[in-house]
């Protein structure tokens, strides 16, 4: 279990990718794609052009952790959209809402309890 706290930080690679990539190929993607050091302890988050799931890779000193969210029905309804930028950094309410699923744009003040409970 990845226990997310205020300053971990967080990046989704914006273009979706093959879920068959191990995490050798993340790494390569967060290096050369990302421009981000894959050692530096941040989480990076995949999807693939279903959207149906969420790959998370990090790094915690000793190794690499890979997780797999796949949805048990539908896809993910939030994803930042293609521009320029081939990453976004996630705040960690996003983080948190994007991992169950409710899109953080739509969250209100009031809603934040309930997303932010241990």
């Amino acid at each position: 279990m990845i226990q997310i706290v205020p300053q971990m930080k967080a990046y989704i690679a914006i273009e979706p990718i093959d879920f068959r990539k191990g995490i050798d190929s993340l790494v390569g993607l967060c290096k050369y794609v990302l421009e981000t050091d894959p050692f530096s302890g941040f989480l990076f988050l995949f999807t693939n052009k279903k959207k149906v799931g969420i790959k998370i890779l990090v790094y915690d000193e000793q190794g690499f952790w890979l997780c797999y969210k796949r949805l048990s029905s539908g896809s993910m309804v939030w994803w930042p959209k293609s521009n320029k930028d081939k990453k976004y950094e996630l705040s960690t309410l996003e983080l948190k809402s994007l991992l169950m699923n409710i899109d953080p744009s739509k969250l209100k003040y009031t809603d934040f309890k309930k997303v932010l409970k241990p």
